[in-house]
This record gives C-alpha cells, structure tokens and sequence, in this order.
C-alpha cells in the first residue's frame, strides 16, 4: 500500500506564514531576511498547490485577502523581475567573480517563478482580485511584458526547448552559463504562468477598476496580443517532423490523434479573448479600429468545428466576429475621469536609478560570496524547504516502475532514486546480485523484513 504523501499545512501554521510575509529592499535580494520571506512563499505555494488538488485552498485565500498581503507578492514579484533584468546580467559579465555554488543566485531566480505560481493558483478567485486594489495594474502590466516577450519571441521562431549543456563545454559543473541557460527557460514557465493570470483577471472584468480595464484594452491592447499568441502558439513546435507541445512543466511529443486536442494553454487563451471581446462594458470601452478589427478577425480561421467542440461557448465569438465582419461598431465612448497608473515598478526604478553596479557589488561581497560554513547552513535550510517527498508530490508526473514501466508506489530505501510497482521486481533491480535478508535494512518501502516474497506481488 502507499504511503500518503504530504499534507498541507495546518491552518496555524499556514496563518502565522501568511503573516510573516513581508516587502523587502531590492539591495536586500538573495540576503538572510529576503531568504527567510523566499521560505514563506516556497511553503506557501507547496501548500497552495496541495491544497487546490485536495479542493481545501479557501483558508489560504481568506489568509492573504484578510492580511492584505496580494499586493506584498506582487511587489515582490516585480521587484526580482528588475533584479533579473538589472543586477543579474551584470553578475554574469563580472569575469572575476567565481561563486563556490551558484546555487543561491538560482534561488533568487527561482523566486519570480514561485510568486506566480502562487499567484496563479489562488487568483481563480473573485475576492483575491479584488483584494489587491490598486496593485492590480503593476500585475496587468507585469503579465502584458510577459506575454509580449513570448510572443515576439515567438514570432521569431525563438522556441525554448531544454537544452542539454555538455560539462566539457563549461567552465565549471555550475557555471554562470548554466544558470543563464536555467533563466532562459525558467522565463518561458514564467510567461505561461503570467498567461493563466491574466486569464484569471479577466474572468472579473465586470468588476474591475475602470483603470484596470482602460489599461487591458487600449493602452496594452491585450486583446490583439492574444490573438498574436493563437497565431504563434509558443507552446507547440516541430522538432525533425514530429509536434511537440509543452505541458506540466515539460515538452511532450503529442501523438497523431491528440494533435487537434486543446491543451490547458490553449485553453486559457480563448478564455481570455471571450471575457474581453464579449463583455458589454469591454465592447463599449474597446476601439474597433481598422487595425484591430483585421487582427481580431484573424481568428475565424481557427475557429474549426472541431475546437468548438471542446470549448462549446466559442459559439458565440464565432457570431461576434460575423457580425463584427460586415458592422463598423461606434467609436469608444470617452469617460472623463483620472485615470490610475501602476506606480511599484516605477517606485523601485526610480529609488535604485544608477545604482546598479553598485548593487551588484555589493550582492557579490555580502550575498553570493558565502564561506564554506555559510553554504552549510543554508544548504540545510533548503533541504528543509525543498524536501524530497514534497518534490515528489508536486510533480505532475507519477513515478515510474524501473522494470516494467507502469505507475509505482514503492521506492528503494537504499538508494532513494528507482520505484517498483512490486516487491518482486525488487530482484530484477540495482541490488539483484544480493537480496536482503531478513532483518537487513529494508530495500523496498513497505518490505516486511523475514517475509518471502515469492509468488507475492
């Protein structure tokens, strides 16, 4: 039987992280107190992620909206984003700095990665959108650089695919080179996630903030964006005749069969476009000039029975852009109000302009310089943080059986790496030349030290 994986975290200890988490210095990035709020959110996203899959992420979501803390994550969202756009490629072109382990850069890296996953699990719902007032438009602004960037990149035929670096080809086993490389493709995760996102904000158009919506259609036009993202599809290529589509974290060769099905990412796309093109108040608001009507109408041709069929409201989109196709709908009407602008990325911008090297410097002296002992210790606390069986239960994909392939629930204790569906497969694995004996230490979870196995599955 299976051991039960992880469970969420208990509602106290859940709280008191909720309420921890705090904004911090862009000087501070990568040093002990950002650490500690790195640690926050690392648990609070595993916690999210297992609780959504157990249907339990409501006491997450009363935590943030009842602290206050949506806009804290999106000001430390934007925050690592200028970090990784100002301090790091300055790090890689220093060619004297030669960090022991670049480990704690990745981490800083990773962070951007962590609040939007956390980000996207718990914006599905309405209060949490709403929660994070006037920070929604540095968030609207954040996912619309997101998405531009894949698209261009996109269009570009620039598609990221894993790439395996040779160690021969580096200048040590964890060069700066690598982590540019684990940057390049943690990026594209990133916009992926900032798509569902912004998805998610468009499911609340009707209540947004009037800014939040002026922003969305006229000064982003978001819409004529997600149309480039329907033509271009960053998530599918062609590698020497097969398609590929990336799902859960990983490029899949898609079979003949499924290559018509709509994936997840697909899906959030036409979920957008219909929030935005078929509410009445974005009708009222969106200029349907002679530009964006020819790009909106692009997507009649991939209006296909078929995808109809699998998402049946794009019905009504399809008689939209008929009736779009033969009217010249009237001018947006212009409200006079003052209008909002985002003001965290600028804050931060404008307090940190021309200080960049100095920043770097400094992060090299006093962060990414740590003695042999300091690595220790932190290498202890990310062994907490990102322990084995949590990794295991976030993984999209179930481990598999060394010896015949199928879903397994059995992991060698000695060397912790290879699953069995069975016990009997134990003597067809790494330790077949001598199978424990009874009492020795157990090679399977689960293995009743004295029992014999045979004819025992």
């Amino acid at each position: 039987m299976a051991a039960p994986g992880p469970a969420p975290l208990l509602p106290a200890e859940a709280e008191a992280l909720v309420q921890a988490l705090r904004g911090t210095e862009l000087r501070d990035t990568g040093g002990q107190g950002w650490l500690q709020q790195h640690e926050c959110v690392e648990k609070l996203n595993m916690h999210a992620i297992l609780s959504a899959s157990a249907g339990q992420e409501q006491l997450l979501t009363e935590l943030l909206v009842s602290y206050g803390k949506i806009p804290v994550l999106i000001g430390e969202l934007i925050s690592v984003e200028i970090w990784k756009h100002k301090i790091f490629p300055v790090l890689c072109r220093l060619e004297d700095f030669k960090p022991r382990s670049t480990f704690p850069i990745y981490v800083v890296l990773r962070h951007e990665a962590s609040i939007i996953n956390l980000l996207e699990t718990v914006f599905f719902y309405k209060e949490i959108c709403e929660s994070a007032g006037d920070s929604i438009l540095d968030l609207i602004d954040y996912c619309h650089r997101k998405l531009t960037l894949l698209a261009a990149r996109s269009a570009n035929g620039q598609i990221v695919t894993p790439v395996e670096l040779r160690p021969e080809d580096l200048p040590s086993p964890s060069s700066m080179q690598e982590l540019q490389q684990q940057a390049e493709t943690m990026e594209f995760e990133i916009s992926l996630k900032a798509l569902s996102v912004l998805r998610f904000i468009t499911d609340q158009v009707e209540s947004l903030p009037l800014s939040a919506l002026t922003r969305i259609l006229n000064t982003h036009n978001l819409p004529c964006l997600l149309v480039e993202l329907v033509e271009h599809c960053p998530w599918s290529c062609r590698q020497a005749g097969k398609l590929k589509k990336f799902e859960n974290g990983t490029w899949h060769v898609v079979p003949p069969e499924d290559q018509v099905k709509m994936t997840k990412l697909d899906g959030q796309v036409w979920l957008a476009l219909l929030n935005l093109l078929l509410s009445p108040e974005c009708q009222r608001k969106y200029h349907f000039n002679g530009f964006n009507k020819s790009q909106l109408l692009k997507l009649r041709a991939f209006l296909t029975d078929v995808l109809i069929d699998q998402l049946p409201n794009l019905v009504e989109m399809q008689r939209f852009l008929s009736h779009l196709a033969v009217t010249e709908p009237a001018p947006p009407k212009k409200d006079l109000i003052l209008e909002q602008v985002p003001v965290i990325r600028g804050h931060i911008l404008k307090n940190n302009a021309g200080k960049w090297e100095a920043i770097t410097k400094h992060q090299v002296k006093h962060i990414f310089s740590p003695t042999e002992e300091e690595l220790k210790l932190q290498a202890h606390r990310w062994a907490q943080t990102y322990s084995l069986d949590m990794m295991e239960a976030l993984a999209p994909d179930k481990p598999r059986c060394r010896v015949c392939g199928v879903e397994a629930t059995k992991r060698c204790s000695r060397c912790r790496n290879e699953w069995y569906c069975t016990r009997v497969y134990v003597f067809a694995g790494p330790w077949a030349a001598s199978p424990p004996l009874p009492g020795q230490q157990l090679l399977l979870e689960g293995w009743i030290p004295g029992l014999s196995t045979a004819g025992k599955g």
